[in-house]
């Protein structure tokens, strides 16, 4: 398989794989492709520890290296699932925060690895895009939110 011309890097204390099979198993178009072992010890593993995973989270290639706790994921980078409906913004949702996350505001939520993400039904997207009083209302009613609520969003749009 080729290497991609731009793949997203993500820091990981020491679980990349496992953060890597959990987001394979939760999005689709998602897949773990390869895992690639230390040749030697480095500063926070030995030789075979796991080093790099390869994988896609819906269709977005990434490399997730077991660089140690030196770095921390941060908020200032998330991935944003857009969603079609209730059930699916609660599929997703679900699966991170009852996965050792967090939930946090506005749509937003964390894995237990601390990486961030914005479950976002499509329904506030398209709301935001229509601008005026129908984007101002949904965006007032999703700053009251953690997970997006799709009936109150559509509520909110009709006024």
């Amino acid at each position: 398989m080729p290497i991609p011309k731009n793949t997203i890097c993500l820091w990981y204390d020491k679980d990349a794989e496992a953060a890597a099979r959990f987001y394979a198993e939760t999005f689709p178009d998602s897949a773990v492709s390869a895992i690639h072992r230390a040749p030697s010890d480095y500063p926070s593993g030995k030789k075979g520890d796991v080093l790099t995973v390869e994988f896609t989270v819906a269709g977005v290639p990434c490399l997730g290296l077991n660089g140690g706790p030196a770095f921390k994921q941060s908020e200032a980078f998330s991935f944003q699932i857009a969603t079609d409906d209730q059930e699916e913004t609660d599929r997703y949702w679900n699966a991170i925060v009852d996965n050792g996350g967090q939930e946090s505001a506005c749509g937003w939520c964390k894995d237990k690895w601390d990486l961030s993400w914005q479950i976002t039904p499509r329904t506030l997207t398209e709301a935001m895009a229509a601008g005026g009083d129908e984007a101002k209302r949904a965006f007032d009613a999703m700053m009251e939110m953690k997970k997006i609520d799709v009936a109150a969003i559509d509520a909110a749009r009709r006024g």
